[in-house]
């Protein structure tokens, strides 16, 4: 018997009349904001890893604390709890929706019933601490026993998408090249001023030869597994970046450190060498970072 969370979440990923709702949203956000300074302080690249989850647990816990409270009978503290949580709500679902619209496939319907769940829990909340300042001490009470229980429904969608879903998850935490010289590619297969895939170790891998040497990153971005291979190479300068072709992350290719987000993990990295007419390379193992 599967738990109610997975029954739950997949009937949403069947409702195919969350399509049109998410696919509108997404599209709207997107052209509101665009991959720059806006994009990576709501993803969390300069964070180190996705904002929302930390945001959830400061929502989430000052309406537990005004429960307690209210059960304690102290009122003004239940009341600051409530809207407080109210407060810090709205960066909560801001960096939730970022995360949204840059999902895809079905798990992009669960992601937008959680979203829309989550307005609906943080309405209860506002509408509890407006009862509470109107002498309405009861129904502020209900309403925020009733958001609360509703809270705990949309938090397991969160954690179902991240845990069950990968949704978030660094894309090449699984990668495990082998730390050796491996071949990659001919040569000759790789022409100056182009991008070339191949894999290795299981492992797909990104080439790019400039006139001065080759570069070798994985090939699955990092943020949601983009083909690097497919995306535009700034070669120009002393530090030359690939761009996905999804949703705009940018990373250096001599290292993997981020550029540009809405990735927030650096994209792992390889030494490469010429021996015999074969290009190998051998995996950097480093902690990255965020460029500058």
């Amino acid at each position: 018997m599967k738990p109610p969370i997975q029954s739950l979440a997949d009937a949403l990923e069947r409702d195919e009349r969350l399509d049109p709702i998410a696919e509108r949203i997404s599209a709207a956000f997107d052209r509101a904001v665009s991959p720059g300074p806006v994009k990576d302080l709501l993803s969390g690249t300069w964070f180190g890893h996705a904002l929302h989850p930390p945001l959830t647990a400061v929502t989430i816990g000052a309406w537990t604390g005004a429960g307690v409270l209210d059960v304690l009978g102290n009122e003004d503290g239940a009341d600051a709890m409530v809207g407080f949580g109210v407060l810090s709500a709205l960066p909560t679902l801001a960096t939730g929706l970022n995360e949204m619209a840059d999902t895809s496939g079905r798990s992009k319907r669960i992601a937008i019933a959680h979203g829309l769940a989550n307005i609906a829990v943080t309405s209860t909340f506002a509408l509890s601490w407006l009862a509470r300042k109107t002498g309405h001490r009861g129904l502020g009470r209900l309403l925020a026993m009733l958001g609360g229980a509703a809270v705990g429904m949309t938090a397991a969608l969160g954690g179902h998408l991240s845990f069950v879903k990968g949704v978030g998850v660094n894309e090449t935490a699984f990668e495990r090249p082998r730390d050796r010289w491996t071949p990659a590619m001919p040569e000759s297969e790789l022409s100056e001023g182009t991008s070339a895939h191949a894999t290795v170790d299981g492992i797909d891998i990104l080439l790019y030869r400039s006139p001065e040497r080759i570069y070798a990153l994985s090939n699955r971005c990092t943020h949601r597994g983009g083909p690097l291979h497919r995306g535009p190479v700034q070669a120009t300068g002393q530090m030359p970046t690939v761009t996905c072709p999804w949703h705009g992350s940018m990373f250096r290719l001599e290292d993997g450190s981020i550029v540009r987000g809405p990735a927030t993990a650096p994209e792992p990295a390889f030494e490469v060498r010429i021996n015999e007419g074969q290009i190998e390379v051998r995996p950097i193992f480093h902690t990255g970072g965020v460029g500058g």
